[in-house]
């Protein structure tokens, strides 16, 4: 057992000191449906939050620990974990925590759908046993743009030797993220991510293409022509004068097509910085920000 400063608990559940026990269940509901770490699988802090929300609720539901912490006490918080197996199932352990029968009578509608929750007794509920979390599985996938656009049927085999087939959408881009459910052992979900790329850069979204131009400070200020990619070969691309990164850029027709429908082609200034500076370009720089300062210092 090891002493922590003293938490705010009532913040913790979003209450008013001095709440009702009514208010304090339905509060602690809430909460832990919204930081339960099934619910909050790419949270990284949904974890933490839940085990405060659980003591929370600990000791502002337990007379004797809530006249200890009212009175500027150290609570103890014990340092064995009780999750350390996983979290249990969020309506079961609301249930086995709250007393289901109770939560119905006094909690609104919109925090429980009562046709689909269990009933346990309302003495000694019995503690559902813990479930360990695995993270779900994520495979990338990578298609052509033909693939892409027309839909393609791939097979994929799982680390369990199962082989699942999927056809992929129609006007499908890079960077899409196809969920198979409950494919996976333990009735986990598989996502696909897929990768619709050229060899000389250039993404694929539906009937769209992205491509990624990097220019050096002195072209974007000044503006520059500069060839660049397309499906039909490369265009020469003019880039206007002061074109700061994000800047896009359309070239017309010059994206995918399907059925009558041609997409146009999207080029995205992105200024970098040399990695190298010589002596004489430092300089310029330099003066180009004591410029910026004072422009009347020339």
């Amino acid at each position: 057992m090891t002493s922590i400063a003293k938490p705010d608990y009532w913040s913790i559940l979003g209450l008013e000191p001095g709440s009702d026990k009514a208010s304090l269940k339905i509060a602690f509901r809430r909460e832990a449906r919204k930081w339960h770490p099934d619910l909050n699988i790419n949270d990284i802090h949904a974890e933490e939050r839940f085990k405060l929300i659980n003591e929370a609720y600990a000791v502002l539901s337990d007379p004797r620990k809530r006249s200890i912490w009212e009175e500027q006490e150290d609570c103890q918080r014990d340092d064995s974990n009780s999750f350390e197996q996983g979290f249990p199932d969020f309506e079961e352990y609301i249930a086995s925590v709250l007393g289901i029968e109770e939560i119905i009578e006094n909690e609104p509608d919109e925090y429980i759908n009562k046709s689909k929750t269990k009933q346990w007794p309302a003495t000694s509920p019995p503690q559902p046993p813990p479930v360990r979390i695995q993270e779900d599985i994520e495979t990338y996938l990578d298609l052509t743009p033909d693939q892409a656009l027309l839909g393609s049927q791939v097979e994929l085999e799982l680390a369990d030797g199962t082989v699942v087939e999927v056809r992929t959408p129609k006007m499908a881009g890079d960077g899409w993220r196809l969920r198979l459910a409950g494919v996976a052992s333990g009735g986990r979900d598989h996502f696909l991510q897929l990768r619709v790329r050229t060899d000389d850069g250039l993404r694929i979204d539906g009937l769209r293409v992205l491509y990624r131009l990097e220019l050096f400070p002195p072209d974007a200020v000044l503006g520059c022509a500069v060839d660049v990619p397309t499906l039909a070969g490369p265009v020469t691309l003019q880039v206007p004068p002061r074109s700061s990164s994000g800047r896009l850029l359309r070239l017309r027709g010059r994206g995918m097509e399907l059925e009558g429908a041609k997409g146009d082609q999207l080029v995205e200034i992105i200024v970098v910085i040399p990695a190298e500076l010589g002596d004489a370009e430092r300089a310029l720089y330099g003066r180009l920000q004591e410029l910026s300062l004072d422009p009347d210092a020339i």
